[in-house]
């Protein structure tokens, strides 16, 4: 708890002071609470301006709202009323940028009124603006909780931008397109290669594909297309351009799912390695501190618990890709404690076991555990759950296929999460997207794949994920 200096506490010379870093997230919350939509302020705008290449500046007020936050919340705090505020600003702010901000007492009047000298620099000592306030400084004590504030549902998919950014860094992975025959899997194939993810190798239908291409902008004839009529064929072409070394992944175009599987699960000519293949969702969720793995949602529709361990160790592998350096895995079931009417919450509890000695590694193991308390901090508190992964999970195994897809569907469709999917445990990634995805999740299918088999080479991820810290 907190609480406020009131009028007769306040003695000329006080101070306080705040420090913030910029983010682009500030620009955008400030825009929707604001109404100013000014581009030069928008991160990823059209604005063109400006030719100097530097990220968007934050708005002025943006910082003048952070010595209403100083004065505010700390000197004098809560039941602070402004009276007035002059402010000249010698520099702007940008995303990145380390921001102190201060008020220093100068004068009290009469009727509670209190006059601030307000300054705001950078931290390297660069003045950004300074002036002064005139405040009513509260006349009672009052305590606060400064946590307990509801929470903001901001809709900007930062985890996944970081993806792209990262498989960026890469160099190109040749990729054979199976039937990308629509629109949409086309234009994801066109997204990717344009902004250096793919070198795509097209395998179907000529004449499909070109129809496809011709409602798109795009030049198609930069790509090699491989002409094969049955969607199945193109498929087994795909697999046994990965056997020639001419290609490092597969991305699913507009066929059937089951198409496509069945040559890579073949025994003979197939891509089966010694651990059974499973499908990770990676979900990018507003407001979540890191990515969170979702398996198995799209292959596996009843596995047993041998099965399980491949799938919770196939998640721990396309998590420690994606930089999450020791992932806190939850095992999920109806409950968080062991039923034996409730197959699931056993075969949590054994794999959590395994998890210790060893038998799955690279991850923190814990189960069963109910959604709630996976995710949720005070969820597992209520119910007495101690546990490095309780409440903290970034990767959940669900108990069957329907729960991984209804799970990985409410979080996209009610909670506005974006979505991409991989195949992991096979010799290469595969990008199995739906037939309905849209080219954005294409795109960071794409910049998964990469990620993986560049973890699968080499051991360690491009980079480790940090989270946001303040400076």
């Amino acid at each position: 708890m907190a609480s406020n200096v009131t009028f007769d506490q306040i003695e000329v010379g006080a101070t306080a002071d705040l420090t913030r870093v910029c983010s682009t997230n500030d620009l955008v919350v400030f825009a929707h609470a604001s109404g100013n939509r000014n581009p030069l302020h928008l991160p990823n705008s059209d604005f063109s301006g400006s030719d100097d290449g530097k990220p968007p500046v934050a708005p002025a007020m943006w910082v003048g709202a952070l010595i209403s936050s100083v004065l505010g919340n700390i000197l004098p705090g809560p039941g602070t009323i402004y009276k007035a505020q002059t402010l000249t600003f010698h520099d702007r702010v940008r995303p990145g940028d380390c921001l102190t901000i201060q008020v220093k007492a100068l004068e009290k009047r009469a009727g509670g009124v209190v006059r601030f000298r307000t300054t705001a620099q950078l931290a390297n000592g660069t003045l950004i603006a300074e002036g002064e306030a005139e405040v009513v400084a509260p006349s009672l004590r009052i305590e606060y909780d400064p946590k307990d504030l509801p929470p903001l549902l901001v809709e900007r998919h930062r985890h996944f931008n970081r993806l792209v950014a990262l498989a960026k860094r890469l160099p190109k992975m040749p990729t054979a397109v199976v039937a990308p025959d629509d629109a949409n899997s086309l234009e994801g194939v066109y997204l990717a290669a344009e902004a250096g993810l793919i070198a795509p190798i097209l395998i179907g239908d000529r004449g499909r594909i070109e129809k496809a291409a011709s409602g798109l902008e795009g030049d198609l004839s930069r790509f090699e297309l491989i002409q094969v009529e049955d969607e199945g064929e193109a498929a087994a072409r795909a697999v046994a351009l990965v056997h020639e070394g001419r290609v490092q992944a597969l991305m699913k175009g507009h066929l059937h799912t089951d198409d496509l599987l069945k040559h890579i699960v073949k025994r003979d000519g197939g891509l089966r390695t010694k651990r059974r293949i499973s499908h990770v969702f990676v979900m990018d969720i507003p407001g979540r501190e890191t990515p969170v793995v979702i398996s198995d949602a799209a292959i596996n529709i009843a596995p047993d618990l041998a099965t399980k361990v491949d799938i919770t160790q196939n998640a721990i592998d396309a998590a420690l890709s994606l930089g999450l350096t020791l992932p806190k895995v939850g095992i999920l079931s109806a409950i968080e404690t062991v039923n034996p009417a409730i197959p699931s919450s056993l075969d949590a509890a054994i794999l959590s076991k395994m998890a210790e000695r060893g038998q799955i590694h690279g991850g923190l193991v814990d189960g069963p555990l109910a959604m709630d308390n996976a995710i949720d901090v005070q969820a597992a508190r209520t119910k007495g759950i101690t546990s490095l992964v309780a409440g903290h999970a970034e990767v959940l195994i669900t108990p069957n296929l329907e729960a991984g897809n209804m799970l990985a569907k409410e979080l996209t469709f009610i909670a506005h999460a974006e979505a991409a999917g991989l195949v992991v445990g096979a010799k290469v990634p595969v990008m199995l997207t739906s037939r309905a995805d849209d080219a954005r999740a294409r795109l960071v299918s794409c910049a998964l794949a990469m990620l993986y088999s560049h973890w699968q080479r080499n051991g360690v991820a491009v980079e480790a994920f940090v989270p946001e810290e303040d400076c």
